[in-house]
């Protein structure tokens, strides 16, 4: 099974994948005329403005919300497992794949806002690529089969997000647990799942309050933990740097042909972290109280850089001034330029060589630091971070499923598949803290790379509403006004909640229709 598994991943994870992330990154980065570094003033500013409503949570909420599913194991453990298997120059490939992501996040996240809805049962705001897949084109002859694709993007996410995801927090939280305190795997179960199902069961106002405190307070320490290791080290600042940057671009027998061991878990790595594209932003997205859909876009371009080029930095300069990343599962080590002196094949890219590079060399690197300390840092970091990704995880998979049950006209039937979704993420967690490491990397990247294909097509193909609502927000931001989006004079169609929006405030103006 453990064969298959990688072999599957590897079907899903082959080049095309890392190319079609990349060159979408590109694509969007010049299509929005670099909208991830010229609205930078913008991004900052709009994550901390904006009130919750009634139906809505606030920017900041819907951002944290956002980072609890971003933040999580890939930042420790994925981050030492890209330098460990693809060297030094990785770390490169991660923060270049997050500077391109980050216009992929924007219009991801953009048409989450244009075409979320509120949820029949409790008014809160849903949304996500299963929702904007089937309206942005819902008024062409091509509806029924971008319904069918909808459809598809959500029971995937629901498997994904219920499954094949959770697995990888808890069981790196049981782990990391076991290697601090020498805590069985069963009394974490319990815990994690005591805490989990109080929070999920309270629905989406309950995790955005608690992601809200939860998620700056866990980055903030991480990355304040990271800093002190950095003055330590602070002499070996620019040697790393330029570590990474030569690295990035060389290849050799090791590495492989066009797409190196660098490129491929850079971006590998920086997608599973950051999420750029896979279609998780979109759902945290729409659950924002904005008045033009372009305001939480930016907001979630911004987390992007949040988590990758602070979070994850702060790991990988972390593990390559201490050199923990120099020793590898079979003993390999990096020659002086940071490639493996061992082939890949040699030292094994599989499933469990994986696990073990992950939580454990990120314990080293700040035991090298403060010795006896490090092991116990990290794991009540990753308890957080891990954590409130299952949360996150959680409330996109019930997303999902209030999609596939919205002509559902029967509460009880939707209660109760709501109820059962919950009972199973609560097992899955228990079952996945109970497990050893095995195959739970290589499901996680099963599910991220299954998202990432069917969103990033999506979004390439109906990206069209983004930029007429991107040009009605910078027409709007010229002439001073703090925008308000109407989708007639935007030009966008399918829009519901917004067209009504409009003719609630009076901003529609009559026999305008969109064009």
């Amino acid at each position: 099974m453990t064969a298959f598994i990688d072999w599957l991943n590897g079907v899903v994870w082959a080049p095309p994948l890392v190319y079609l992330c990349l060159g979408a990154g590109v694509f969007f980065t010049i299509r929005t005329r670099m909208i991830q570094i010229r609205q930078i003033p913008a991004i900052f500013k709009q994550m901390f403005t904006g009130q919750k409503s009634e139906d809505g949570v606030s920017s900041f909420q819907a951002l944290t919300m956002s980072l609890a599913g971003r933040v999580g194991t890939g930042n420790i453990a994925g981050t030492v497992t890209a330098i460990a298997f693809g060297g030094p120059g990785a770390v490169m490939w991660m923060w270049i794949s997050a500077l391109l992501g980050a216009s992929t996040s924007f219009v991801e996240s953009t048409l989450g806002q244009l075409y979320k809805e509120r949820d029949k049962d409790t008014g809160e705001y849903r949304g996500g690529p299963a929702y904007y897949i089937e309206r942005a084109y819902r008024h062409t002859k091509a509806h029924g089969l971008f319904k069918v694709y909808g459809t598809v993007f959500a029971f995937v996410t629901i498997l994904s997000m219920s499954f094949l995801l959770p697995g990888v927090q808890a069981q790196s939280i049981a782990s990391a647990a076991e290697n601090a305190w020498s805590i069985p795997h069963w009394a974490t179960a319990i815990a994690v799942v005591i805490a989990l199902g109080f929070i999920v069961i309270g629905g989406v106002k309950r995790i955005a309050t608690f992601a809200s405190y939860v998620v700056p307070f866990m980055a903030i320490l991480y990355i304040l933990g990271a800093i002190v290791i950095a003055f330590v080290n602070i002499d070996q600042l620019f040697d790393v740097i330029g570590l990474v940057v030569s690295s990035a671009f060389t290849t050799t027998s090791a590495v492989g042909a066009m797409v190196g061991a660098a490129v491929e878990w850079g971006v590998k790595r920086g997608i599973y972290s950051n999420e750029a594209g896979q279609g998780t932003g979109p759902h945290a997205a729409a659950a924002a109280e904005v008045s033009h859909p372009v305001k939480q876009g930016l907001v979630q371009a911004g987390s992007i850089y949040i988590d990758t080029l602070f979070v994850c930095t702060a790991t990988a300069f972390m593990v390559l001034s201490t050199g923990m990343y120099r020793v590898f599962p079979s003993g390999a080590q990096f020659d002086a330029d940071g490639n493996p002196a061992e082939t890949l094949e040699r030292v094994g890219g599989g499933v469990s060589a994986q696990v073990e590079v992950g939580v454990p060399y990120a314990q080293a690197g700040f035991d090298a630091v403060f010795p006896g300390f490090g092991a116990s840092f990290v794991a009540i970091s990753l308890a957080f971070f891990a954590f409130t990704t299952i949360v996150a995880y959680y409330y996109m998979a019930e997303t999902n499923l209030k999609y596939v049950l919205r002509n559902v006209r029967n509460r009880r039937v939707s209660s109760a598949l709501t109820r059962f979704l919950q009972l199973f993420i609560l097992v899955a967690v228990a079952y996945g803290s109970m497990s050893t490491a095995g195959a739970a990397w290589a499901l996680g990247d099963i599910g991220v790379g299954l998202m990432a294909w069917l969103n990033i097509v999506a979004i390439l193909i109906i990206q069209q509403p983004v930029f007429k609502a991107l040009r009605d927000y910078e027409r709007q931001r010229k002439h001073g006004l703090d925008p308000e989006f109407v989708p007639s004079e935007a030009g966008v169609v399918g829009a519901d909640f917004w067209d009504q929006r409009a003719t609630e405030k009076g901003l529609a103006k009559e026999g305008a229709p969109a064009q």
